[in-house]
């Protein structure tokens, strides 16, 4: 392959193509020369010729996608050259759905190289090779797809990735070495015909037809069949993405759990929404695992359940108001005190200036009750229009919600959105001087953002403090396939602050009253090993409840197929030492497609 003269890595310019991708080209002279799909793929993640023209370039087709804002078809090379590290396969993209060609066919191609960055360069995504404006050519049809490549534990390196130039630094430009990192052996194969055999289902199908599997059956397993994430060091290296080339028409409704048995096989892709993607034009048969949804014990008399439940944008005009209800009452068996997430006013995301959220409340205290559940009462504070966050106009708030036959809530007026809670002593006890109240709602932490809500409870005469969170999310972090390596969590900055803030507020509590009962949950978006963790625990202030469970049960969500916690319920010491204390992460949502919520819930029972 001739040597491109590495100033060209330097010459880097960007062309937006539409609002969600961008190319990647190099202001380089057209190339006149034939080359063949491993020297245009060369042995970076970059293509020597991206931004060339190129002419007669050799393949046959393996795939076609006639769908999507990608539309084009995968060519591969079936005399390969000796190297490792050079993908024989290629993505021609045709911008609309492609016309005269087959699969099977033996075709040349001239066009012009490019890098497309699925998700724009500001995502930090990985490019993918790729010939654009294309003339083709057929020479003939009928012809053998080549032989698949087997991914599989045997194959897949154990290290994730190399280390990219400096703290964070791009992958871009180091030569691959698919023996050593998966991350290069997955960009060794880019657009080449590859195949899976009877892998687990990590990540259930989504409504965009897709779900995850790993390569290896054993990596960070747990029990119900999901691959766990642990930490930031010990990446899932087997996760595939898997889509279908014929859309959602045969795609199974997979769980955590169950197996795709069989092969699967197709082009492998690169895609804003999960990095490396086999894109199956055959697919495995769906065998069930016949994961069950988890159901918890019921608090005994003396023991205050307490749990967090992002609900996912619930509003009235939802169908997910039963299947709640009956999650509630019986998965969660009818908690004496539940902080609600994702909790909308009563019309949704229509953007009108409504902020109430009592109808909303209202049909679902009704459709507990209808489900066999208490009768529950509700405690909020709602949010100035438009400035929390979340679906525009939805105006999301948290939510106690709770049974005013076991626990009393202490109500003092004054709360409202703007307003701060503070601490005082009454009867030589901790307070809040308002309840319900929100923590710190003018602080920069919280900018377009949940602000905390707090409330006081008394559970057998004895007071316990809740405060519930939403904290930022995850939006805007650089994926784990990114370019980047290690990649970037901008994210963090936020949460880092509303960790500080709460964990100042329950400090507060707690320098007023030692043995004070306070509970700090809600869907926090960080992981237990974080440092956002770190501060809301400080130096023993609070302890998160999820690290009393086996390292391998601690997720309440699953993401691109890793199972992971983003809820949490952290305690005071005085619950942690008492060892009256029983956590639950209720498994009955994130592992299954037809899921109400993207969360599982949590639940925390002790005796006060």
């Amino acid at each position: 392959m001739p040597s491109k003269p590495s100033a060209r890595l330097a010459a880097l310019t960007v062309a937006a193509v539409c609002s969600a991708a961008s190319v990647v080209v190099l202001t380089s002279p057209a190339h006149a020369g034939t080359v063949r799909i491993h020297d245009i793929q060369g042995d970076t993640r970059l293509s020597p010729y991206a931004g060339e023209e190129v002419a007669d370039v050799a393949g046959t087709v393996t795939g076609i996608r006639t769908y999507g804002s990608s539309r084009g078809f995968w060519i591969q090379d079936s005399a390969p050259d000796a190297a490792p590290a050079t993908s024989e396969g290629l993505f021609v993209h045709t911008g609309s759905t492609p016309k005269g060609v087959a699969v099977g066919d033996a075709v040349r191609v001239s066009g012009t190289v490019s890098e497309f960055v699925p998700g724009g360069t500001s995502s930090g995504n990985q490019s993918l090779t790729q010939i654009t404006r294309p003339t083709v050519t057929v020479v003939s049809s009928g012809n053998p797809v080549p032989a698949a490549t087997t991914i599989d534990a045997a194959s897949v390196p154990a290290a994730y990735a190399p280390s990219g130039a400096g703290a964070g630094g791009s992958v871009n430009a180091l030569p691959l070495r698919p023996d050593a990192y998966a991350l290069d052996h997955y960009e060794s194969l880019e657009g080449m015909n590859v195949r899976v055999a009877d892998t687990r289902v990590v990540g259930a199908t989504d409504p965009y037809t897709e779900l995850w599997v790993t390569v290896k059956p054993g990596e960070h397993r747990n029990q119900r069949g999901g691959a766990v994430y642990g930490s930031y060091e010990a990446q899932n290296t087997g996760l595939l993405q898997i889509q279908s080339l014929g859309g959602a028409a045969d795609f199974p409704d997979a769980n955590v759990g169950d197996t795709l048995a069989g092969a699967t096989t197709g082009p492998l892709d690169y895609n804003q929404y999960g990095g490396y993607t086999l894109v199956a034009n055959e697919l495995g048969t769906l065998e069930s695992g016949d994961l069950r949804r988890e159901t918890t014990r019921e608090q005994r008399t003396a023991e205050l359940a307490v749990a967090t439940y992002n609900v996912e944008n619930l509003d009235p005009s939802d169908d997910t108001f039963a299947a709640h209800s009956d999650a509630i009452v019986n998965n969660l068996q009818s908690p004496d005190i539940v902080s609600l997430e994702e909790i909308q006013d009563n019309n949704g995301a229509t953007d009108d200036g409504t902020v109430a959220a009592d109808a909303t409340m209202a049909k679902l205290v009704d459709a507990i009750e209808a489900a066999g559940g208490p009768r529950y009462d509700w405690r909020s504070i709602d949010p100035a229009d438009k400035a929390d966050g979340g679906q525009p106009g939805g105006n999301i708030r948290q939510v106690f919600l709770f049974n005013p036959a076991r626990v009393h809530f202490t109500d003092r007026a004054g709360g409202d959105a703007t307003t701060a809670v503070d601490v005082t002593k009454v009867r030589g006890k901790a307070a809040l001087t308002h309840s319900p109240g929100r923590v710190a709602p003018a602080s920069a932490a919280f900018e377009d953002s949940r602000k905390p809500l707090a409330g006081e409870f008394v559970f057998r005469g004895r007071t316990v403090i809740v405060i519930a969170n939403h904290f930022a999310s995850k939006g805007g972090d650089q994926g784990l396939t990114s370019q980047y390596q290690p990649p970037a969590r901008s994210s963090e900055v936020q949460r880092h602050l509303q960790a500080e803030a709460v964990h100042d507020f329950t400090a507060k509590l707690l320098k007023t009253q030692k043995n004070a009962d306070v509970v700090v949950l809600g869907d926090i978006n960080d992981f237990e090993f974080s440092r956002t963790t770190d501060i809301l625990e400080g130096r023993g202030t609070l302890w998160s409840a999820v690290k009393s469970l086996p390292a391998p049960e601690r997720y309440s969500y699953v993401y691109q197929g890793n199972s992971q916690t983003l809820d949490q319920i952290l305690v005071s010491s005085s619950i942690r030492r008492s060892g009256r204390l029983s956590y639950d992460s209720v498994h009955i949502n994130a592992e299954f497609h037809d899921q109400i919520s993207d969360h599982d819930p949590q639940v925390l029972r002790f005796r006060p």
